[in-house]
């Protein structure tokens, strides 16, 4: 198929005989040797951005990237202010031209490159935040819609995973619990080590989850965060700010809980309910299914955490909020406005949160 690509067409596809999910070690290697790989084979625009916004979310990966990434950024502003100033087309994605535009607008010196990266999280109150310049500068897909229902049919014109210019973007692909699976990069993260785990992508599924992929999922996480303490595996429904409507999890890789896993789910401002048996959980998913009711899932060694929330765009987002998946769901606010981000405090998310609520 033209619109899709093979296992054949990853360079430097890492073995996949081992999960990327085996040990800490092998994650961070395969980030690392993945990112750099990119930048230096690929001068696509798309592809600095990623590595740039990566790059940005921990010092492990900032400091061996920078000097490449500055420099491959001073090349690329040179071509498009040579090619504009000629008259000359550009060939390059409008959405990555203007976020490259924009972050040219932050006016940077080189000794200013560091302020990109992402601030080390701070408590506030029950809640995290961070400071993340680089998340604001992200275009909108279909997270931003407002949408009806809880599952559409899959799109082969629309963005999906099988695109043939994401298989640069592919971090590991082989067999993972049984199935076939394919980890890309997230292109703007906002968590430890965030992926974007695709099971079966061949199969083009829609953001729908069903019986199996969601006791796949449930395995994945148990077998992981048993090798990984830390790792979870989240789920953003059709309707709960899922970006794209090809099956997918999110992963990610944290030294502290998250607030929506150490919380007593009866204080919590959500409809938050928890799962230590995958059939119980999948009963708990399916009725939401049938009422049509939008959810955030995060998958983990205790089980599964499930929470039931209002659809994307009917309740009005905060200026400081770029809407609520599974992380601001969770209790993690990723913030790219720095006014935002000092000025913010425990009751204006408690409040966020509470409208966030079904009937709330």
């Amino acid at each position: 198929m033209a619109d899709t690509f093979s296992t054949a067409s990853i360079s430097s596809e890492p073995t996949p005989s081992e999960s990327p999910f085996a040990h800490l070690d092998r994650l961070r290697q395969l980030f690392v040797s993945g990112l750099d790989a990119m930048l230096t084979q690929h001068p696509a625009l798309g592809v600095y951005i990623l590595v740039l916004a990566n790059a940005a979310q921990d010092p492990t990966l900032w400091l061996p990237l920078r000097d490449k990434l500055l420099k491959r950024q001073r090349e690329h502003a040179a071509a498009i202010k040579q090619a504009l100033r000629q008259g000359g087309k550009l060939d390059v994605p409008p959405d990555d031209l203007l976020v490259f535009l924009k972050l040219l607008a932050f006016d940077l010196a080189p000794a200013e490159f560091e302020l990109l990266q992402v601030s080390p999280p701070r408590q506030l109150g029950r809640w995290e935040v961070q400071f993340n310049p680089l998340r604001g500068l992200r275009p909108a897909r279909m997270s931003e819609a407002r949408v009806n229902g809880i599952s559409q049919p899959f799109d082969t014109a629309g963005f999906h995973f099988n695109k043939p210019f994401l298989a640069k973007e592919v971090l590991w692909q082989g067999e993972l619990a049984g199935e076939s699976a394919r980890l890309l990069y997230n292109k703007f993260p906002f968590a430890p080590w965030h992926g974007l785990l695709v099971p079966a992508p061949e199969q083009q599924r829609p953001q729908l989850l069903t019986p199996e992929t969601h006791g796949w999922a449930w395995r994945v996480a148990q077998e992981a965060s048993a090798a990984m303490p830390g790792f979870g595996l989240a789920y953003n429904s059709y309707g709960a700010y899922a970006s794209v409507n090809h099956l997918h999890f999110q992963t990610f890789v944290r030294d502290q809980p998250l607030p929506l896993q150490r919380l007593d789910p009866q204080s919590y401002p959500l409809a938050l309910q928890r799962f230590s048996a995958v059939r119980d959980a999948w009963f708990h998913i399916d009725a939401l299914h049938a009422a049509g009711t939008p959810y955030n899932l995060v998958y983990d060694r205790q089980g599964l955490h499930v929470v039931a929330r209002a659809r994307q765009g009917e309740i009005a987002l905060q200026a400081w909020s770029p809407g609520f998946a599974w992380s601001e769901v969770a209790g993690v606010f990723s913030i790219s406005s720095r006014e935002a981000y000092e000025g913010l405090t425990e009751a204006v998310i408690d409040q966020a949160l509470t409208e966030l609520r079904l009937g709330g």
